[in-house]
């Protein structure tokens, strides 16, 4: 059972373009609460494409709520999802292996969170329900692709440097959005034979799905904050990170973007 609990404005930042406004949304997934994070232009008309935005394994950090920022900018409604509960996230590697783990080895539950999170951007009053689309970083992009696996109403799921590895199964409908994952293609926790399988899941599955690798680019390389934690195998590259911005870009031009 999904339960909104409260919402709560925490910033208002006046743009060009109109007012970017920031939420703090309290909900439930069974008997947890989650704490996520909506933004939006309350100066727009009308309903308007939702993006749900998955964490890397840190959590509900002030990286991924940038992205949800970014994505309000241009106009959509973003809402960030907190997959922990009670606003967790992670300080080292250790303690984020450690939050992550549990979800990493329950299919069921990790769908669930997510889809307590869409339930509550699909119920957003400016928000077009046939026009949602959900990203994610890392461990977020593995959820991403769990949630398409598991026959969520989304139109598209962008996978950013994320894990590959199916966690369930594709559920009997199908995958019903289109798919890009962004893939770096020195990304070692990422070993070619898992982008393998992927692809001839995604082909067995008769799925809409491009997956687009970077040459030189390893693991987490949209986050310039990575440099500095030393987790092995990741790095920034602004290259990538740019491109990679650019191509969910024009999958949403494709796919959520314009009327109905």
């Amino acid at each position: 059972m999904i339960r909104l609990l409260a919402c709560v404005p925490i910033l208002v930042a006046t743009l060009a373009s109109g007012a970017i406004r920031s939420e703090a949304i309290e909900y439930k997934h069974g008997d947890t609460t989650l704490r996520g994070h909506l933004v939006y232009d309350d100066a727009a008309e009308g309903k308007r494409a939702g993006v749900l935005v998955v964490p890397e394994w840190w959590g509900l950090n002030d990286y991924a709520k940038s992205r949800a920022e970014q994505l309000a900018r241009l106009g959509y409604v973003a809402f960030a999802v907190d997959m922990y509960g009670e606003g967790k996230v992670a300080a080292d590697p250790a303690g984020a292996k450690a939050l992550a783990g549990p979800l990493y080895a329950d299919a069921a539950r990790m769908r669930g969170r997510a889809a307590a999170g869409l339930a509550v951007l699909a119920g957003r009053p400016e928000v077009d329900a046939s026009r949602i689309a959900a990203i994610g970083y890392c461990f977020g992009g593995t959820v991403a692709l769990e949630l398409a696996r598991s026959g969520a109403e989304l139109a598209a799921v962008v996978s950013f440097h994320g894990g590959l590895k199916a966690i369930g199964s594709v559920a009997e409908e199908g995958l019903k959005p289109r798919i890009l994952v962004l893939h770096g293609a020195e990304d070692p926790m990422v070993p070619a034979a898992e982008v393998q399988a992927f692809e001839a899941e995604m082909k067995a599955a008769k799925a809409d799905y491009e997956l687009v690798s970077y040459g030189g680019a390893v693991h987490a390389f949209t986050n310039p904050g990575v440099d500095k934690v030393g987790l092995p195998g990741a790095r920034y590259d602004a290259k990538a990170d740019a491109r990679s911005w650019t191509q969910m870009r024009t999958l949403f031009a494709e796919t959520i973007d314009g009327e109905g």
